[in-house]
């Protein structure tokens, strides 16, 4: 019988960097909803950093666009 491998953690690569740079200075667009939907859950919340694989800086920018493009009326303050 084979042995299962556990334990295996795959590294998540932060959605806000490109090529793995993070852009300086750090902003994220609140007008560019199809980031922040997928950075959203369906009930509209902000999902947490362990579950995208964002750096702590890039939460921030993160959290500051959503609520932002929510005070414009761009994304819902709650789910469907």
């Amino acid at each position: 019988m084979a042995k299962r491998k556990t334990n295996i953690k795959v590294a998540k690569k932060d959605p806000i960097c490109v090529d793995g740079v993070r852009p300086r200075p750090m902003y994220v667009d609140y007008k560019d909803l199809d980031l922040l939907s997928k950075l959203t859950n369906r009930h509209g919340r902000i999902v947490s950093r362990r579950k995208t694989g964002c750096q702590a800086a890039s939460q921030h920018a993160v959290s500051k666009a959503i609520k932002r493009a929510r005070f414009m009326a761009l994304l819902p303050y709650s789910g469907n």
